[in-house]
């Protein structure tokens, strides 16, 4: 570990700030260490906002190091990139990290399995920013060639682009709903997107140098943005207009961070941490740090991380937010003023805005290999066989890896408290409906719910789910098929008892199977809908899910209806197939569509034009009908709320 940084003489305290004329306590501030991160220079690095203990370092070498704060030692080191890590992030769970290099790839780790899980390429100049989608399995990109790319991390595919910058994006930030990203460039603008209409909700003007980083306030809508102009101005995302101006900062603003509960703004200067407050425009206090340039900053039990690059060398520096003004209240000397040892964070007040509405859920982390989807059981392509290959994660210290990231797998010694259980199917009989009463492993939450009384009826608001397996024919039980015999008590079912139960189900299972196949080799796709069986569109769409170019204008009219109960279906693999098919649908022809629509009536007659105009519209209408299905199911956790929230995106123009 390198040399301990030098503690300010005790002469120098209490320091007036020229500019703040407020009292400032040296003694708040504790130097960590210094770490030595890469071979070569580091050329960007992250704290984890979740404990505020991890960082991730990225470098000249293209190598992404994983550090604890208070250890000297490597945890992890990444490899795999072919150019220098320009831009490093990690989500708030701490389970994955995204890595951008100078050539415009992307990487994205799972830190718990050890391994590359995504790799990502598209942009074609240095990678400048990223972010973590809060809630959905998405992150967000921001490059020197101007463009903003929202990517689906689990499909491997870009979503979105976003254009309206004309220099590099320098930071990108998800609002704390998830519903907008703010972006800032080098062309001296902030930008906010609205992810759901796919468009550019506002622009903000006002600084007149390179805006380096923009953060939201965790609760208000309010936006913060610091300038290499040497201000911090606050946006009032509900009028779209500044707020409030600060100026006079010592160099340029390069890493803001709100407090959790929004009640003051801390700023990393040059060699001291500034604090602010908007509403009217004034500085609470100054803590005199000699971290230099700080590169991050994050807030963990009520102390303020801070961390420094220079070369190949990292600095971490700890200021005790309980020794700092974060209100009007001027700080006194912390020997006479025993109240300083024991501050609280301020009493909350009422917002002057409004509040953002979380969702009750959190990011589930992608699945690389395991696909529930029939339609997703694939082998891996040569491109992720390739990704294995030149991406490695090097355990360094196996210690500090498993103390860190391995008990996040462990099994909680207490079960978890289980939410509503599954109405029973109506076409079920009343022992299966018992059975569906109890509640299912697979509607686990994370959040404590009231035990739910067995004898109240289940709302029918919201059909349910049930989770498809393998072993199962689609639409099928076995148990159906199978006579109930009472076994006496303390008597063992032999095997052949066993194998004589399955024999007197089997004729009916082959009689049933055997239909389904016949009804499966209907050539017209009009007869297969006409015999009004989910179970046999389900392994139509299915097969043409497999090969793309077998979807047809014609089968877009037959199938989108059937598509719509698929959606609304209680079966997993039902809606799971209907996301697909749909989702196939907008992206071949929902551009073809709306091009047809907007296109001027032709002079003349032609047939074959009039018939393709026909049949868009009504696509278009279907697609219409969906819209609002999907739109009320984007809100779902889990799976199947990232497919809704996508097709939401996906179907943006049509309103």
């Amino acid at each position: 570990m390198a040399e301990q940084g030098q503690a300010l003489p005790s002469s120098t305290w209490p320091i007036k700030p020229p500019d703040c004329g407020l009292t400032v306590f040296p003694s708040a501030l504790s130097f960590v260490e210094e770490i030595v991160a890469h071979a070569s220079n580091v050329s960007s690095l992250v704290l984890g906002k979740g404990s505020g203990r991890l960082l991730a370092t990225g470098g000249d070498d293209c190598r992404v190091n994983l550090w604890s704060i208070n250890k000297p030692n490597c945890i992890m080191s990444l490899t795999g990139h072919t150019s220098p890590v320009e831009s490093v992030r990690l989500n708030t769970p701490e389970e994955l990290i995204v890595a951008g290099s100078q050539s415009g790839s992307i990487r994205v780790w799972d830190l718990e399995a050890a391994k590359i899980l995504r790799t990502l390429v598209g942009h074609k100049a240095n990678i400048c920013s990223l972010d973590f989608h809060p809630y959905g399995e998405f992150v967000a990109s921001g490059s020197q060639d101007t463009n903003i790319k929202l990517w689906d991390i689990r499909r491997k595919g870009c979503v979105f682009r976003y254009r309206g910058h004309s220099q590099a994006v320098r930071c990108l930030r998800f609002s704390p709903d998830g519903k907008w990203l703010a972006s800032a460039a080098d062309d001296h603008t902030v930008k906010l997107w609205d992810l759901t209409a796919g468009k550019m909700m506002s622009e903000f003007p006002g600084h007149t140098g390179p805006v380096n980083v923009v953060e939201f306030h965790p609760n208000e809508y309010l936006l913060a943005s610091g300038s290499s102009d040497r201000t911090i101005r606050f946006w009032d995302l509900e009028k779209f207009q500044v707020v409030s101006c600060i100026e006079g900062e010592p160099g340029p603003v390069r890493s803001i961070l709100f407090n959790p509960d929004g009640c003051c703004l801390y700023s990393g200067c040059q060699d001291s941490l500034r604090v602010y407050g908007w509403e009217p425009e004034r500085c609470f206090d100054v803590v005199l740090v000699n971290w230099g340039k700080v590169a991050d900053l994050a807030i963990c039990n009520n102390q303020l991380i801070g961390v420094a690059f220079a070369q190949s060398n990292v600095s971490s520096y700890v200021v005790d937010l309980t020794r700092v003004t974060r209100t009007g209240t001027v700080a006194q000397d912390p020997v006479q003023d025993s109240r300083l040892l024991t501050q609280q964070p301020p009493l909350p007040t009422a917002p002057l805005r409004r509040i953002y509405e979380r969702p009750s859920t959190t990011c589930s982390k992608p699945q690389r290999v395991k696909q529930n989807s029939e339609s997703e059981r694939r082998s891996p392509s040569s491109e992720d066989d390739r990704d294995e290959r030149e991406s490695r994660a090097e355990i360094q210290n196996a210690e500090d890896y498993n103390e860190i990231f391995q008990p996040k797998n462990s099994i909680s010694r207490t079960p978890p408290r289980r939410s509503e259980p599954f109405p029973a199917p109506p076409e079920d009989d009343v022992a299966t409906a018992k059975e569906a009463a109890k509640p299912s492993p697979a509607m686990d939450t994370q959040f404590p719910v009231p035990n739910v009384v067995t004898s109240t009826p289940a709302p029918k608001a919201e059909p349910a789910i049930i989770p498809a397996t393998r072993n199962e024919p689609i639409g099928l039980k076995a148990s159906d098929f199978l006579p109930a015999v009472k076994i006496p008590q303390q008597t063992e079912l032999v095997d052949e008892d066993a194998m004589s139960q399955i024999r007197k189900g089997h004729d009916t299972m082959c009689v049933v199977l055997t239909s389904r196949h016949k009804n499966l080799d209907t050539t017209s796709v009009d007869s297969a809908v006409a015999i009004n069986d989910l179970s046999v569109v389900v392994d139509l769409l299915n097969i043409v899910n497999q090969k793309a170019s077998l979807w047809k204008l014609d089968l877009c009219t037959t199938v989108l209806p059937q598509i719509e109960k698929l959606l609304q279906s209680k079966y997993e693999s039902y809606v799971q197939t209907g996301c697909t098919s749909l989702k196939l649908i907008l992206q071949r022809f929902l551009p073809l569509i709306t091009d047809i629509l907007a296109a001027p009536p032709s002079v003349g007659v032609d047939i074959s034009r009039e018939e393709r105009l026909h049949k868009c519209r009504l696509c278009y209408k279907q697609l219409k009908s969906i819209s609002g299905l999907v739109r009320s199911k984007s809100g779902l956790s889990g799976r199947h709320g990232s497919a809704f929230r996508e097709l939401h995106l996906l179907m943006a123009s049509l309103d």
